[in-house]
């Protein structure tokens, strides 16, 4: 189907309404269907040292003010900040690794004002404090941490700080906040970072787990178990798996030993999420990966975690539709599935404020907080810094199907994977798959009770197959009323044949205006709108809604398989595009003039 029939517009009107990611809610009022929320759960403030030291002002509180629409001050020769549309729910996670530390070097009553970095670390000179973080980075990564930075009985103060001031700014029903921190092991520069969520204060640590004794997220899963044990409820979010140089889904475990129950098992109770977009790029896949996929090469952000601009060499390991297929394969061998992810976006800023807004980006980090900055640098920064800052993507959002807007709601959904995750946008989309859905079902206003009755949502399993029947999934988008219109909805299948060979196919399922795809299938670019010198664009193309039923047109019930749908707005002006025309230059060399936004659902899988 390629249009929404005026059946189908009526009942995804009312969802839209229905599933207000702002609707005010009585918490005791649950939607048993689900609403739609949107937030972010990987924000940092002044407490982490790479965000005191490249120009951070901010904390804690001022961030879940900003979530919820209030001013807090921007740093960096910009503007105070402000979101366009509030969020549901948000978590700050600053890094466990110097949690504090560099932000007390700028309290001279402080011993930690003596360490002999405090000087560049506190400098007013943003080249003179970002060489200073450079060099403590590099080290620390290549196993040469300075042991005179660690400060435990810090660290147990701002983290009693971090979970008190979440505590504080919880309103249930109505916005929802989570302790929360990031274990940021590097090893040689490649990204193993998770962010660890707590669902509430109860049975929390009096302190953190960093890196610094052990790369190995092993040792990070086994302190998760033991504070489990203890009446903790926690999950952990691996993120840039880009900038992992193909070690975040190694099929080997961090000490090149094979991947084994015990490991699978594990690595599979403490991650069921994976956040696929953020500022440092998308990891959905690689061109090199997926050569046939024309929308594979979407905000690449193709560095590893270094201040040199250094690149990695290994594609697979490092996206997620890999990682998918390389779970399926496991399974089809008859092991466990080490990456059985759903999806989220989310920030990764390092300002408080989560600039997920394309006409509203701020920047990474507080001294980016300027369009000058963003697009040229500083005095004296090599280019190749520079040009890692302009490829940095505007944040994605986390998008969950949540009964109520509170911790145990959020949290639960998180953890069944009934997530999704978008480039930025408040886009809302939702996938069901079963054996015997009918275009009925789709066109009921309580498709979604359907959905939920005779099949699963998306983070899902479908098994046993009917004889004779095939997966068909219920799907459905929503445009975000502030961003661009909808081009198409597409299903993303994997699998895995008899000989164990690694297949995935992209079908266009559902588009807007009269388009016809062509003999080979594909279907036509919609189009743009964009005027690049005045970094504008109009809604007079696309679809404000998208809905499909779509039957699995080569299933086999032997094999293994999973579905996951990506929906793609129209192309808008990039956030660097909208500096350039602010400022009155050129777009820099190597950057897309715009962006076709979008969102992912979590997967579907399939087992024989």
């Amino acid at each position: 189907m390629n249009k929404t029939n005026p059946c189908l517009a009526a009942a995804f009107s009312a969802l839209a309404i229905a599933s207000s990611a702002h609707a005010v809610a009585d918490a005791a009022t649950a939607n048993l269907q689900k609403n739609a929320y949107f937030g972010a759960v990987h924000v940092h403030t002044n407490y982490s040292f790479d965000a005191f030291t490249n120009g951070a002002k901010t904390g804690p509180a001022e961030a879940y003010q900003w979530a919820q629409g209030k001013t807090i001050a921007g740093g960096g020769g910009g503007p105070d900040l402000t979101i366009n549309t509030p969020l549901d729910f948000y978590a700050v996670s600053d890094h466990a690794e110097w949690m504090g530390v560099f932000k007390e070097m700028a309290n001279p009553d402080s011993p930690l004002s003596k360490n002999p970095v405090a000087p560049a670390i506190t400098s007013k000179d943003p080249n003179t404090a970002m060489q200073a973080f450079a060099k403590i980075l590099r080290d620390y990564s290549m196993g040469n941490g300075d042991p005179t930075l660690n400060d435990p009985a810090l660290n147990k103060s701002v983290w009693a700080d971090i979970v008190k001031t979440a505590d504080d700014y919880y309103q249930p029903g109505r916005f929802t906040t989570f302790p929360a921190f990031e274990w940021s092991a590097n090893p040689e520069m490649r990204n193993l970072h998770r962010v660890v969520v707590f669902q509430n204060s109860k049975s929390l640590p009096d302190t953190v787990l960093s890196s610094f004794d052990s790369n190995d997220p092993e040792t990070l899963w086994a302190w998760m178990d033991e504070l489990r044990g203890k009446g903790a409820t926690l999950f952990a979010i691996p993120h840039n798996a880009n900038a992992s140089d193909g070690m975040m889904f190694s099929l080997q475990t961090f000490a090149g030993e094979p991947l084994n129950d015990a490991y699978i098992e594990t690595r599979q109770r403490n991650e069921p999420l994976y956040e696929i977009t953020q500022i440092k790029g998308t990891s959905e896949t690689h061109p090199d990966l997926s050569p046939n996929d024309p929308f594979a090469g979407f905000e690449q952000w193709d560095y590893t975690l270094s201040a040199d601009s250094l690149r990695p060499k290994h594609r697979k390991g490092s996206f997620a539709r890999q990682a998918l297929l390389d779970g399926i394969s496991l399974m089809a061998d008859g092991k466990g599935n080490p990456f059985h992810y759903g999806f989220i976006g989310d920030s990764d800023t390092h300002n408080s404020a989560a600039s997920n807004e394309e006409d509203n980006y701020s920047g990474k980090f507080g001294i980016e907080n300027n369009p000058r900055h963003r697009l040229n640098g500083a005095k004296g920064q090599p280019p190749g810094q520079v040009q890692q800052v302009r490829e940095f993507s505007s944040g994605g959002l986390a998008g969950v199907w949540a009964e109520e807007n509170t911790r145990e709601a959020i949290y639960a959904a998180m953890a069944r994977r009934e997530t999704f995750g978008t480039t930025g946008p408040h886009i809302k989309v939702r996938l069901f798959g079963g054996w015997d859905f009918s275009n009925d079902d789709i066109a009921s206003p309580d498709y979604a009770a359907r959905g939920y009755a005779r099949g699963v949502p998306m983070g899902g399993n479908l098994s046993r197959a009917t004889q004779g029947a095939a997966p068909t999934l219920m799907l459905s988008a929503v445009k975000d009323p502030k961003s661009g219109n909808l081009d198409r909805a597409q299903i993303i299948k994997g699998w895995v044949d008899a000989s164990g060979k690694q297949h995935e196919k992209i079908y266009d399922v559902a588009w807007s205006g009269d388009r016809k795809p062509d003999a080979k299938g594909m279907l036509p670019a919609i189009g743009s709108t964009v005027n690049i010198k005045k970094a504008t664009y109009t809604n007079t193309i696309g679809s404000t809604q998208l809905s499909a039923l779509w039957k699995d047109p080569d299933f086999d019930p032997t094999q293994q398989a999973f579905y996951y749908l990506r929906v793609l707005e129209i192309p808008t002006p990039r956030w660097s595009t909208r500096d350039a025309a602010k400022l009155g230059v050129e777009i820099p060399d190597g950057l897309a003039a715009s962006v076709q936004e979008r969102a992912y659902s979590s997967p579907i899988w399939y087992t024989p």
